[in-house]
């Protein structure tokens, strides 16, 4: 009951802010007004589904849970550089059984990208759309995921030191 209470004060004060048009300048979580990250409708709304649908295992910071939520913070960005990063991305369980809309969670990848890891975001960065997430997310990764991200990041960090030109990040 008390977990119950507490969760509903939290999703409260957040709906609260939302309407009031409250910017949360929390840790930089938001873009200030006026500088939208690429692909992102609404920062606010970006910011609020990762605090109730992704922040409990990833944490604030996008560090992570060891062993169950892998960090996001300066590495999340590296996947769009690989081929099958970004496919990676749009299967991850949390994305392909998120109870998010394909279109919230577009805007939420897009938002995660700005907020974790701008340093690696491709020059030619080209947004998720709802219709890609909504097509990735039809087939979940399951066991393969950990194996499959330690993959594709040893790529990433191999590329970045010989200096191998990005990949294209679009799958059309």
């Amino acid at each position: 009951m008390r977990r119950q209470t507490r969760a509903a004060l939290t999703l409260a004060a957040v709906g609260c802010c939302a309407v009031a048009g409250v910017s949360v300048a929390q840790s930089g979580s938001v873009a200030p007004a006026g500088s939208a990250p690429v692909g992102v409708s609404n920062p606010q709304r970006a910011w609020q589904n990762w605090t109730l649908n992704c922040q409990g295992c990833h944490r604030q910071d996008g560090s992570g849970s060891e062993g169950t939520a892998p960090s996001l913070a300066g590495t999340v960005s590296k996947f769009l550089d690989v081929p099958g990063g970004r496919e990676y991305l749009g299967r991850v369980p949390g994305v392909a059984t998120s109870p998010l809309s394909s279109a919230d969670l577009a805007d939420l990848m897009n938002w995660m990208f700005w907020r974790f890891d701008r340093e690696h975001m491709p020059v030619d960065f080209k947004p998720f759309t709802a219709d890609e997430i909504a097509r990735l997310r039809t087939s979940p990764l399951r066991l393969e995921a950990a194996r499959m991200r330690s993959d594709l990041l040893r790529e990433a960090d191999a590329r970045s030191r010989a200096g191998a030109p990005a990949t294209p990040t679009t799958l059309e």
